[in-house]
């Protein structure tokens, strides 16, 4: 009996004495887990985070609209291209503003605009010139100072974001107002005049390309 109560005691001690170690090294464990996890959830949060915010910045920054499609991929009338020339010259290299160019050149503008810091400019393309009756064209290009007056209309002394687009009332060079509305890719000017390829960027200007020509009021 006595060799009984021994061996029935010695193996309560012994319980009593592993219990607590097992029952700390499960909690360990539960513990070590949590945090892996809680670890690993933080890490592809950040990871995530850190994909998103570069897409993000770069979409608010780029061309947009329907026009900007026709614009080369490459050479100086690319969007890389214009973003190395001034304004003037980089509408050179741009087949769709011909007319335009022609008429700067005909105003005597090109270093006026060239040479100007942080500006914007609404150019008109040429289908916006062919709107005009030819002969009422041919009459604005031969009076050098109504031409002046027309071309320093579609030029902001700032630089005009796509934000401010949505509600934007700007002074021109010609010292007249030009008002601005939408959102998204699509805009108006002066309630008649859309920005068909738009945030376009040169050396010293922003461009905002128009399907009509703005008339001063």
């Amino acid at each position: 009996m006595n060799a009984l109560r021994f061996r029935r005691t010695a193996a309560a001690v012994a319980a009593a004495t592993i219990l607590p170690f097992a029952l700390a090294a499960c909690s360990d464990s539960g513990k070590e887990s949590s945090s892996d996890s809680a670890a690993e959830a933080s890490t592809d949060d950040s990871q995530a985070q850190e994909s998103a915010a570069p897409d993000d910045a770069a979409v608010g920054d780029q061309p947009f609209g329907t026009a900007c499609a026709s614009v080369p991929k490459q050479g100086s009338g690319s969007f890389d291209g214009m973003a190395k020339d001034p304004v003037a010259t980089a509408a050179s290299n741009n087949p769709a503003l011909s007319t335009l160019v022609a008429a700067v050149k005909q105003a005597g503008l090109v270093d006026t605009l060239n040479n100007a810091q942080g500006i914007t400019v609404f150019a008109p393309t040429n289908d916006a010139f062919a709107k005009i009756p030819k002969a009422d064209l041919d009459k604005v290009l031969a009076d050098k100072a109504m031409l002046t007056k027309i071309l320093t209309y579609h030029v902001v002394g700032q630089d005009v974001t796509p934000a401010q687009l949505e509600n934007g009332n700007f002074e021109t060079l010609q010292k007249g107002k030009i008002t601005a509305t939408g959102s998204g890719e699509a805009y108006t000017v002066n309630n008649t005049s859309k920005v068909v390829c738009g945030n376009v960027k040169t050396a010293n200007a922003t461009v905002y390309i128009v399907d009509t020509v703005l008339m001063p009021k």
